[in-house]
């Protein structure tokens, strides 16, 4: 009897690892369908920190795909270099029922170089598979293994990185000696992970169950500000042949500064003595700082380098110097090292940049967070920033890229937490002057004189290189007119420490006016519209400005004599809220109509509540900025 036994025992854990494994879409719980293009049956991510140079991330993730707008969730992208190799890669594809249809191995990959075509030397490359399927639902299973040679940086736990994404079960094992010295920050995790301790290891253990996909909300926070995760370092690390410790930003500053930045400022006895003398009848630090930024300006250009030391070093200054290009460490290191010529201290700070403000975590320091270096001068009374990787970018100003978020100060004495100047709502101008003549047919003819600073002169600034054809096309999708022509454009631009962009354009606008019955109908607000927003019900993330902003508008309308009378429409509209106020007026004065406008936009966080007041706010504007004027025509 005992074969017989033996055998139904193999057929019963045959049918229990099946049903372990089963992916049949029609078990997914309907909760989960809802809003959701693709569904994460089953992810186990396991991590072994067996030595500091010795990680293995171990990950076996389902995903099933429920239609077409969930196909690419179903790619993998894993990249490696030097201190990073793929051990191995291998899945299989199911169809809706759960019946096995392919398998593939790390053979079926695109292997590439990471360059993105604007990096001159990349030191990594990518590997990525995308299943070709075309029948709803599939699920795609991988499996793979990676080597870490370092331990600076230890994958993230992110069990649901996008809101169409929901989440059967997710875990992530994080398998360390007891000795090892860790930093652990979790976000929107309830509870405290499962944890095992022996002689031998420490195991941690997270997991999360039934996720399901939530409805986008317009004006939400960065899913990173919310999403669940978990963030580990290591207070002991080695990074590529280098060592160290560190448990706060300080230390982490420290070690940037003495094994990364301090032996790299070398520079040429020539470019010594050019400095030297280009500052030499200046009477300030900032004055002799202006000059060298100038020089620097001149003199290299930006190029992504993504080498040495995982990136995270510049080269020298000499090789800056000799070259004429650089990456952002390597320029402001060699920006840096100018300054040191005329005695100007000077900090190298690394940011967390893009367009959305996001602070380096006070409170958890680690080398995973910032991309993008700048350079800090602590001059007496006048702290000033510069921005090292663009040629035509002002002194002194830091653009929407950098402004307003923590970032990290490498001095010789060690990190420090630093703020980065505000463009606020008050500077973030754009005004706006119009003269403006109507016909008698409808058609409009005038001059509009616009100036912009702070944000707004930022996200204008790209157009004052274009060529002139290129100027007009973009300029038609800014002034969303019917039939605009412009016949002459100008910019000005005024480099100094609060910039300003000096937009002046002659115009045509052909049958702006409509004409009806002797009747000429106008809206008087031809150029600044301000959108609408979705109506949410139920709003569950709190309304997020990223940046205020100031709008004023002036037009002045030079009525024709065949004007008769006029039906002007309420002449002052006047709205307030905790967003914003606006206030927009109309006058006549004799045979001209002067409409005046101005709009106040705050940035902040505010409570989910408060969305139904901001949609509120926002449509008032709106039909306050569509209004029109009836003007009677002679018959």
């Amino acid at each position: 009897m005992k074969p017989i036994f033996i055998f139904f025992s193999l057929i019963f854990l045959a049918i229990t690892v099946f049903s372990q494994e089963n992916y049949d879409s029609d078990l997914i719980p309907s909760n989960l369908k809802n809003r959701a293009n693709a569904t994460i049956r089953k992810e186990e991510t396991v991590i072994d920190m067996r030595a500091p140079d010795n990680v293995i991330l171990s990950v076996k993730k389902a995903i099933t795909v429920l239609n077409k707008n969930g196909d690419d969730k179903a790619r993998l992208v894993l990249f490696y270099d030097k201190s990073t190799s793929i051990k191995s890669i291998n899945g299989e594809v199911y169809n809706a029922a759960g019946i096995l249809t392919k398998k593939f191995t790390q053979s079926n990959f695109s292997d590439e170089s990471a360059a993105d075509g604007f990096s001159l030397f990349v030191d990594s490359r990518v590997k990525h598979y995308l299943p070709s399927e075309n029948v709803y639902p599939y699920t795609v299973v991988y499996n793979y293994e990676i080597r870490f040679k370092q331990n600076l940086i230890i994958p993230d736990w992110v069990p649901q990185d996008e809101d169409d994404i929901s989440v059967e079960k997710s875990s992530y094992t994080f398998i360390s000696k007891p000795t090892d010295e860790l930093r652990i920050k979790t976000q929107s995790f309830e509870g405290k992970p499962e944890e095992t301790i022996n002689d031998k290891q420490k195991i941690l253990v997270w997991k999360v169950t039934n996720l399901p996909a939530v409805r986008p909300e317009p004006y939400s926070p960065g899913r990173k500000s919310y999403q669940t995760s978990v963030k580990i370092a290591t207070k002991n690390f080695t990074y590529y042949n280098h060592s160290g410790s560190y448990t706060n930003w300080q230390e982490l500053g420290k070690w940037n500064y003495d094994d990364l930045l301090k032996n790299k400022k070398n520079l040429p006895p020539a470019t010594v003595q050019t400095i030297a003398e280009l500052v030499a009848n200046e009477k300030t630090d900032k004055d002799k700082a202006r000059k060298i930024y100038e020089y620097m300006q001149k003199k290299t250009r930006y190029i992504s380098v993504q080498i040495g030391i995982g990136g995270f070093q510049p080269v020298s200054a000499s090789e800056v110097d000799r070259l004429g290009y650089g990456d952002c460490k390597a320029l402001v290191n060699y920006t840096q090292s100018l300054l040191d010529v005329a005695g100007i201290e000077s900090y190298y700070c690394i940011v967390e940049a893009g367009n959305k403000k996001v602070s380096l975590d006070p409170n958890y320091a680690s080398m995973v967070q910032g991309n993008h270096i700048i350079l800090c001068m602590p001059l007496k009374g006048d702290t000033t920033w510069l921005e090292c990787t663009s040629q035509k970018i002002p002194f002194g100003f830091l653009s929407t890229f950098t402004d307003d978020r923590l970032v990290l100060a490498c001095t010789k004495d060690g990190g420090k937490l630093l703020k980065t100047p505000k463009l606020s709502t008050a500077e973030n101008l754009q005004i706006r002057n119009a003269e403006l003549k109507i016909l008698p047919n409808g058609n409009v003819i005038g001059t509009m004189k616009t100036t912009f600073s702070g944000s707004q002169y930022d996200n204008n600034e790209e157009l004052i290189e274009k060529a002139p054809l290129e100027q007009k096309k973009l300029l038609a999708k800014v002034y969303d007119i019917d039939n605009i022509n412009f016949n002459t454009v100008n910019y000005i631009q005024r480099k100094n420490t609060d910039p300003e962009i000096i937009e002046t354009i002659n115009l045509e606008m052909p049958h702006y006016g409509t004409i009806n019955n002797n009747r000429l109908f106008l809206k008087l607000n031809a150029f600044n519209v301000q959108n609408t927003i979705s109506e949410v019900r139920n709003r569950t993330k709190p309304v997020y400005i990223n940046r205020g902003f100031t709008d004023e508008d002036t037009i002045v309308y030079n009525l024709p004599d065949e004007i008769e009378k006029n039906l002007l429409p309420e002449s002052d509209k006047k709205l307030k809220s905790i967003f914003g106020e606006y206030t927009c007026r109309t006058i006549l004065d004799d045979k001209k109509l002067i409409f005046y406008r101005k709009l106040v936009m705050n940035e902040g966080t505010f409570p989910p509540e408060t969305y139904a007041e901001f949609f509120k706010f926002t449509t008032e504007v709106n039909t306050a900025d569509n209004l029109k004027l009836i003007l009677s025509l002679k018959k």
